[in-house]
């Protein structure tokens, strides 16, 4: 007789658990990294789709009720396109200004040491956790009627372009501050023991670096702008063709009942902020991967 010796005579064996009970072993099956990687895409499109994608076909259905002769009409209005103007405007000068003193207040953030940095670091989030009537309010107290610094510029472009500067500054503050971080200083000395002078290193040798999260934190800065409410709503004053911009006529657009105009407004927004977007990150991705080449 031929004997056939298991090669794994525990495998078949119940192993004990901490209760006392049996289990087999063959019976176990811890989920795979595919598994749970099937999972988190699963959560992560679900829970996109009810926070982003939903609302975002929703303002389209909105706007396509009146086919597109109303969305063409109520995007094409003097009234809309002054609001256009008058955002668009606004906003890129803002995003410029902000690209310059973000970068500047990051780098001092970084590279220089003074009391109270902390407290400074910490003021940056600010107008992330101020709300943006507050900030109005704040403004409208500054530099509106009776303004101690003697400053007047309530129902102003100047004053909008303060208002969207305040709450879209740390943007671009906060996604240059960790690359500049990351930046190689070894690099600089090299550039600077080669005989290059401060302005040589920077605009050839950390700017460069910088450029990508430079570019990604400006078109955050300008999307933020050009949907702005809250902050320029009392500094601002909505006055048409000179301080209305285009959250404030899709507000009009809703009090006077015309849903549909105010989704076809909508609707332009969001193709400008995402044409910029992706533009923007577009030469940021082509920045990252020639510096990467060097």
């Amino acid at each position: 007789m031929t004997t056939v010796v298991d090669p794994d005579p525990a495998a078949g064996r119940p192993e004990p658990t901490p209760d006392g009970s049996a289990r087999r072993r063959r019976g176990l099956r811890f989920p795979s990294r595919q598994d749970s990687t099937n999972v988190q895409l699963g959560v992560a499109v679900l829970w996109l789709s009810l926070i982003v994608l939903l609302p975002l076909a929703a303002i389209l259905w909105t706007s396509a009720q009146g086919g597109w002769e109303a969305f063409w009409s109520a995007v094409t209005t003097p009234s809309a396109l002054a609001s256009f103007r008058v955002t668009l405007t606004i906003s890129v000068v803002v995003t410029l200004v902000n690209a310059v003193f973000g970068l500047l207040i990051a780098w001092v953030l970084v590279r220089d040491e003074f009391p109270f940095k902390r407290a400074v670091d910490a003021i940056i989030d600010l107008p992330f956790a101020l709300p943006t009537i507050v900030a109005s309010l704040v403004l409208l107290s500054l530099y509106g009627p009776g303004s101690p610094a003697g400053i007047h510029i309530q129902h102003t472009g100047w004053g909008v372009g303060l208002a969207l500067a305040f709450v879209t500054l740390p943007f671009v503050v906060r996604a240059v501050q960790p690359v500049l971080l990351e930046v190689d200083r070894e690099v600089e000395e090299a550039a600077a023991s080669l005989g290059a002078n401060n302005l040589t290193i920077f605009i050839r040798v950390i700017l460069p670096a910088l450029a990508p999260a430079l570019l990604s934190g400006a078109g955050l800065a300008f999307s933020r702008a050009i949907g702005e409410f809250g902050s320029i709503v009392l500094i601002g004053g909505a006055i048409p063709g000179k301080t209305e911009v285009s959250s404030q006529w899709i507000r009009t657009l809703i009090e006077n009942d015309d849903p549909v105009g105010a989704a076809a407004i909508s609707i332009v927004l969001l193709v400008i902020s995402f044409g910029v977007l992706f533009a923007l990150r577009y030469l940021g991705a082509r920045a990252a991967r020639r510096e990467e080449a060097r």
